[in-house]
């Protein structure tokens, strides 16, 4: 039911009163609205941040710095969220590149989704060469080590998550949206289809350096607030 409720309260903010002593509905109603109309279209990036939900922006965030109620409730984005996939058909995009396959591995609290093209034969290698052990030399566990650390130094690392997560975006949707105008200046199949190929290449090689990028942040923030630090005006 808190779930329900946060989902709710953010598709649909103005819907309904959700918050205070007068809502409509409290994380604790057990006869929230079964089906609903989003107040917009739903984009990707909307699907991503309510599984990223802890209750942000609520009492219930067992990040918040002060509130009584924190934590009491389960989250969406919880520490054992291990992948999440979204199925993007996009009805303007001629059919063999139509789909698109967002990925994200670890916390969706303090992971981000990257979009591969789905039409495709081989995958790049830092999604498909997962060891059985600890590895940032692949998606899954770099993202895992993200965020472990930065759970662990939230109040200084979440900016960090926050950029690496918009930096990915935007970054993924430039290299998309150029791989896109290529496939339809491309009259071959294979042809296209060695398009598409490329451009994953060139989203996992991104993604690898800005999650590289993030946890050299993320390691120092966390290093900087060991127990053990002491100044260096101690030696």
């Amino acid at each position: 039911t808190p779930r329900g409720w946060y989902m709710l309260r953010y598709f649909n903010p103005n819907t309904f009163a959700w918050d205070g002593p007068d809502a409509d509905f409290t994380p604790r109603s057990d006869d929230l609205p079964w089906c609903m109309v989003p107040e917009k279209k739903i984009t990707p990036e909307d699907v991503k941040y309510v599984l990223s939900s802890h209750y942000q922006g609520t009492p219930y965030d067992p990040y918040a710095a002060t509130a009584s109620e924190k934590g009491i409730y389960r989250p969406i984005g919880v520490n054992r969220n291990d992948f999440m996939a979204l199925l993007q058909m996009r009805p303007d995009v001629p059919e063999d590149f139509r789909a698109v396959e967002w990925l994200a591995f670890a916390s969706n609290a303090f992971n981000t989704m990257v979009p591969f093209y789905a039409n495709v034969d081989t995958t790049p290698e830092y999604l498909s060469n997962t060891t059985g052990d600890v590895s940032t030399d692949n998606f899954y566990w770099a993202s895992r080590l993200l965020a472990a650390m930065a759970d662990a130094s939230y109040a200084k690392s979440v900016f960090h998550i926050e950029r690496y997560t918009l930096s990915v975006g935007s970054k993924a949707y430039g290299i998309i949206n150029t791989y896109d105008d290529a496939q339809r200046g491309e009259a071959d199949p294979a042809a296209r289809a060695a398009l598409r190929t490329k451009a994953n290449e060139e989203l996992a090689a991104m993604v690898r350096a800005e999650t590289t990028d993030a946890l050299n942040k993320v390691l120092f923030e966390l290093s900087s607030g060991m127990k053990n630090a002491y100044s260096r005006s101690d030696a």
